[in-house]
């Protein structure tokens, strides 16, 4: 289990967006890195093309850049500070049958993540 998914809400801790919040668009899992949204903004040149319709495309876009996974800590949903992930195993019953999950919780207010 990741500690950190997609749709999770990160602030980032390090880096020239230090401070900034977002919602994780993209995990690059055989990276180690995120795509968080309205951080790591860079312009990104595209060639000049035509569609199959006659439209042009192309010129200057901002994208957002992968970040490293290390400089990003997911947000408690308590304190709307940054916190580590912890996992702990919880038993559920279901139709009669009991099962353990495996659930991330925040460990600085101890709420679940999920």
């Amino acid at each position: 289990m990741a500690k950190i998914k997609k749709g999770d809400q990160v602030v980032v801790i390090s880096g020239k967006d230090k401070g900034k919040t977002g919602r994780v668009l993209e995990v690059l899992k055989e990276r180690d890195r995120i795509v968080v949204e309205g951080v790591q903004r860079v312009t990104k040149h595209t060639k000049a093309s035509q569609s199959p319709r006659g439209t042009r495309t192309g010129g200057i876009e901002t994208v957002e850049a992968p970040i490293h996974v290390s400089n990003v800590m997911i947000v408690d949903p308590e304190t709307k500070k940054g916190t580590r992930v912890g996992f702990r195993e919880e038993t559920v019953e279901r139709d009669g049958r009991t099962k353990t999950v495996r659930v991330r919780y925040a460990k600085r207010s101890g709420k679940d993540i999920d």
